[in-house]
């Protein structure tokens, strides 16, 4: 048994640390409620299991110790760090995540409840104290504050001093020692352990080992991963490794890395960096694929660092040979080469490139396609700037000279100057379709897109199309080809947009193919100029589900919860075929290590559902309804049952005043004429109302951190006037909400065009 008081001074001397292949912190604000919660009541929390070791026999996170035995915290880190970080008011030496996650936590000695401090409702409230400070200062700070307070004035130090107790509580911990644990054993026990949250990956395993012979090894790697960062372009620690595994070994498997010194190790590393930044100058300057968004395919790139290292220099030999590699990089990225199983593909395609180079491994990409490398108008059916084939037109666009409609120069960084930030444009304009009745799917479309200046997308605004393309054509002749247009000016009106993109489809696909085939045979290669990167700058937030979905990423990563990929392909892993076009995507969980991958999908009638549950993603469609999920989640967390999740207000009966009653029924009205009028049936609207009540379900959705899901359907259908916010904003209905919550219905009625 180990005291806390104990635990937390070996953190502080350096004896209790993390090994090295621990992951980081990963908890939420609701989860450190819950354990203070808990601890506080006196519930279990749990043991720690802890691994003793010789200086020699592990790598470790936060910092080197006298050289006696250690202390490696294998379970319990999560619970451990929240206790150092609330009780200290820092976060340990081995520290890795977001401290926000224990910092400014309170104390109600009244109801004895824990929350984190909100200024509103906190600032001049002594009953709510500072966690820390009880802990840093002790008692006699408080003493003052509670004197004005006499008959509670016992009870709240009471309180306190059981809080402060904590100190004293006694945790059960079991050691792992002996000579013959080592790392990789020792791993396999953790595994085993934490079955229900972070299991370590084989690259995790790797590291771990070559961590035990060159303890810098993890640290290096993460400082290269934030220069290519700064350079725009993001990777995964295990995604550099395989990189280096495939330069130091040739092989596919992490633990081909057994039998690889740390001076190898080290060499390898430096090496693959250097043809990643190679391929990386390439894919930029011939390619135009110069930031994150566009660079597809990311595990095709270990193919090409083991090419590299094969040939003289480890450079392309010439220029044909770079556009040869590109060509059957672009391929292998569209038809998911490296979509399932990553490391039996990547040996397959090391030894090709062993015995016969970037020739046998097109002839070897043909063979899996069954001969077909061509693109099709129907591979660019697909929608929104997660599709795979949005990389390809901004390639395009890039190495074409596609030219800006407003000015008629060239997109090019050279030509445009101060004016080189570029900009998605909505060729028919979001509003005009939906307003036509079209779906999300057919609005956001691929063929739908092209690239502007931001000045020339903000004089074109929301014009539509037969106004605004004769215009340009007629200032800067061929300047709708050059962005593959079609001509025909009567496939510019809004009835014909499905025969718009029919037509723009066959245009791009004729163009890509053309280009394709000019890399493959090195047509252009010597002529080549290289192209400097661009900056593409986000789209105005005019689109509601964009806005939602935003706003709902922000307040889960405030919560702390893992940030999501937005707008992310996710590919069949067995056929590289496209599954779904995910709004947001948690690849590892919610909270990274812990859970299922978790998928929101807006657009389910175009994705395949049950191919991604077969699978094992969990998946939301529909902002509500993960919201509401993650809510009853943190409450489960914290122990509580108020909703802590999102701001929320509590359940109200109705008063019975003729305004309450008048807005009963106004919201009753709104339900009854979005179905009738606009064709939305708002189910869970209906049930808010039957559960809550009028004036309650209102206040939940004003402070809720993002729109709803009514409120995105109305704006979809042209029909904000029979939102929530709009009853809200009317004057009649003024002294039922505070000014906040007015400006709240306000602001997002304005922000989506409504007044």
């Amino acid at each position: 048994m180990a005291k806390l008081s104990v635990l937390l001074h070996q953190i502080d001397n350096g004896t209790v640390l993390l090994p090295e292949f621990q992951r980081g912190y990963v908890w939420t604000r609701d989860q450190v409620r819950g354990l203070m919660r808990s601890l506080y009541r006196g519930y279990p929390v749990g043991g720690l299991l802890l691994w003793e070791t010789e200086p020699d026999q592990a790598s470790v996170r936060g910092g080197a110790t006298d050289g006696g035995v250690r202390l490696l915290l294998l379970d319990g880190q999560q619970r451990i760090t929240s206790l150092y970080g609330v009780i200290r008011g820092q976060a340990p030496a081995f520290f890795e995540g977001d401290a926000s996650a224990f910092t400014g936590l309170r104390f109600n000695v009244e109801d004895e409840n824990f929350e984190f401090y909100a200024p509103a409702k906190m600032r001049d409230d002594a009953r709510w104290v500072d966690v820390t400070r009880l802990f840093t200062d002790g008692l006699e700070p408080f003493i003052k504050d509670f004197s004005s307070a006499p008959d509670k004035f016992t009870t709240y130090l009471e309180r306190l001093n059981r809080l402060r107790q904590l100190l004293e509580r006694e945790f059960h911990e079991e050691k792992i020692t002996g000579p013959d644990k080592d790392v990789e054993v020792v791993v396999d026990i953790f595994n085993r352990v934490n079955s229900g949250g972070t299991a370590l990956s084989k690259g995790d395993l790797a590291l771990a080992k070559i961590c035990a012979h060159w303890s810098p090894a993890r640290q290096v790697m993460r400082d290269q991963l934030k220069r290519w960062e700064g350079a725009g372009f993001e990777f995964s620690l295990d995604w550099l490794l395989r990189n280096t595994t495939a330069v130091a070994t040739g092989r596919a498997v992490f633990t081909a890395l057994d039998s690889v010194s740390a001076t190898d190790f080290e060499t390898a590393l430096a090496r693959s960096v250097g043809y990643v930044g190679n391929f990386l100058e390439a894919a930029s300057g011939r390619l135009g694929l110069d930031h994150e968004q566009v660079l597809m395919g990311r595990y095709a790139i270990p193919v090409i660092s083991r090419l590299l290292h094969l040939s003289p220099g480890g450079r392309f030999a010439d220029a044909v040979h770079r556009d040869k590699v590109l060509f059957w990089y672009v391929h292998s990225a569209l038809w998911g080469r490296f979509a399932g199983s990553t490391e039996t593909v990547l040996a397959q395609d090391y030894e090709v490139v062993k015995e016969s180079g970037i020739d046998g491994l097109i002839a070897s990409l043909e063979r899996w396609r069954g001969g077909n490398l061509e693109i099709q108008a129907r591979d660019f059916d697909g929608s929104t700037k997660g599709s795979r084939f949005y990389p390809l037109l901004y390639m395009l666009t890039r190495v074409k000279g596609a030219r800006d409609l407003g000015s008629g120069l060239e997109l090019r960084a050279e030509m445009l100057g101060k004016l080189a930030s570029l900009q998605v444009h909505h060729i028919f304009p979001k509003a005009l379709l939906y307003r036509a009745g079209y779906d999300r799917s057919q609005v956001n479309a691929v063929a739908n897109f092209c690239f502007l200046t931001q000045d020339t997308n903000l004089m074109i605004g929301k014009r539509a199309p037969q106004e605004y393309f004769a215009e340009a054509e007629e200032k800067h002749p061929g300047v709708l080809a050059s962005q593959w247009i079609p001509a025909d000016p009567d496939l510019w009106r809004i009835e014909r947009y499905p025969d718009f993109l029919a037509a723009r489809r066959e245009l791009l696909a004729q163009a890509v193919q053309s280009f394709l085939t000019e890399l493959r045979n090195g047509v252009s290669a010597v002529a080549a100029t290289d192209l400097r990167p661009v900056t593409v700058v986000p789209d105005e937030q005019d689109d509601v589900r964009s806005a939602q979905v935003k706003a709902m990423a922000e307040e889960l990563v405030r919560l702390g919860y893992a940030e999501p990929a937005l707008d992310s392909e996710i590919a069949d892993p067995v056929t590289g075929r496209m599954l779904a076009v995910a709004e947001a995507f948690w690849p590892d969980g919610l909270q990274a290590g812990q859970g299922r991958p978790v998928v929101l999908e807006l657009d389910p009638d175009v994705a395949d559902l049950p191919r991604l549950e077969e699978l094992g993603y969990e998946v939301f469609t529909s902002v509500d309804a993960l919201l509401g999920y993650v809510t009853r989640r943190n409450e489960s967390a914290s122990g509580t049952s108020e909703g802590s999740g999102f701001p929320a207000v509590g359940d109200e009966p109705e008063t019975g005043t003729a305004v309450d009653v008048e807005f009963n029924e106004a919201m009753r009205s709104v339900y009854d004429r979005a179905r009738a009028e606009a064709n939305y049936h708002a189910a869970y609207f209906l049930s808010m109302l039957a559960e809550h009540g009028s004036l309650a379900t209102a206040r939940k959705l004003l402070n809720a951190p993002a729109v709803s899901d009514g409120f995105a359907a109305l704006w979809e259908r042209g029909r904000l006037d029979l939102t929530v916010e709009a009853l809200v904003v009317q004057p009649r209905f003024a002294d039922l909400f505070t000014p906040a919550e007015i400006e709240i219905a306000h602001h997002r009625l304005g922000q989506f065009g409504y007044h």
